[in-house]
């Protein structure tokens, strides 16, 4: 799980990456191309277009106290509605949630720094409440803050990011944005995983990065944005760091035939394509909305 240790901040001194904010991370890995006789024999005009990349930048990041977040909305939330802002479950601020365990509408205080497109801190927003956290079955806090959307752009000129509601597709160019170290990590999704095993908690469906997306602590909860839409496509979360089997920091790969592997150095976020069904256009949590599939407490 990618909270801040001694030994990331250690790492990150070493490869000079703290001497500057929105250090990119290495180009993301190419696609492998085929060289068959048919695929070569596809005309270029009948090919589809490329989808257009952006560069995606700090803008509506969040650094926590010992994580990274993102301020954002899903796609008919209204303006005037409290503003969210999402990081990680194993972010809470009073700790790991247990395996089962889903929390709703606890009370929080926490300041959030809000983040420009260059990554200088322009203001501090607060929460008023935990509107929803669990590690189960996914790995996501989402809070509420005492300001709405409509506040937040007009006093400090920051727009939300935009949650994604369908599925994310592999091989799509995705930028890792970290508000606590104020850096951007670009890679691709490389694909999905039935089930991830860290200790005593499981995700399902997670999404594994491309060898490029080389986070460390601190960089849990950062917003995982899709580069041709600017949209959140799931939030990042662990990666496996010593080699370990399903400990930990060493989270295993597990298929729906539950065989068991491990990539050393790869690292996850988990899918958020599924939270925008279970808000209302108010932000206003509703577990038994049609098409909600979070886990409920």
């Amino acid at each position: 799980m990618r909270k801040p240790l001694v030994a990331a901040l250690f790492a990150l001194v070493i490869a000079g990456a703290g001497a500057s904010p929105a250090v990119a991370a290495p180009a993301p890995e190419s696609a492998s191309v085929s060289t068959s006789a048919s695929a070569s024999a596809v005309k270029a005009d009948t090919k589809a277009a490329a989808p257009t990349l952006q560069a995606v930048n700090l803008a509506g990041t969040v650094a926590l106290s010992n994580c990274s977040g993102s301020v954002i909305r899903f796609p008919n939330s209204l303006d005037t509605a409290p503003a969210l802002v999402l990081s990680n479950g194993h972010c809470l601020e009073t700790g790991f949630p247990d395996p089962g365990e889903v929390i709703v509408g606890q009370s929080s205080s926490r300041t959030f720094g809000l983040l420009n497109s260059a990554g200088t801190r322009v203001a501090t927003l607060r929460a008023s409440k935990v509107a929803y956290s669990t590690m189960t079955d996914t790995d996501v806090t989402i809070y509420q803050l005492t300001s709405t959307y409509a506040t937040i752009k007009s006093s400090y000129g920051i727009s939300p990011l935009t949650v994604q509601d369908t599925h994310p597709t592999a091989g799509t160019a995705i930028t890792v944005a970290s508000g606590y170290w104020k850096r951007l990590y670009n890679c691709n999704i490389d694909g999905f995983v039935y089930r991830l095993k860290e200790g005593d908690w499981t995700w399902k469906d997670s999404v594994r990065y491309t060898s490029a997306c080389n986070t460390i602590g601190g960089t849990s909860g950062s917003p995982v944005i899709d580069q041709s839409t600017g949209k959140v496509v799931a939030v990042n979360n662990t990666g496996n760091e010593d080699g370990e089997t399903c400990t930990v920091n060493n989270p295993c790969e597990v298929d729906a035939s539950g065989n068991v592997t491990i990539h050393q150095g790869i690292n996850y976020a988990e899918e958020t394509y599924q939270i925008p069904a279970c808000f209302t256009t108010g932000n206003v949590l509703n577990l038994s909305a049609s098409g909600c599939t979070l886990p409920k407490p």
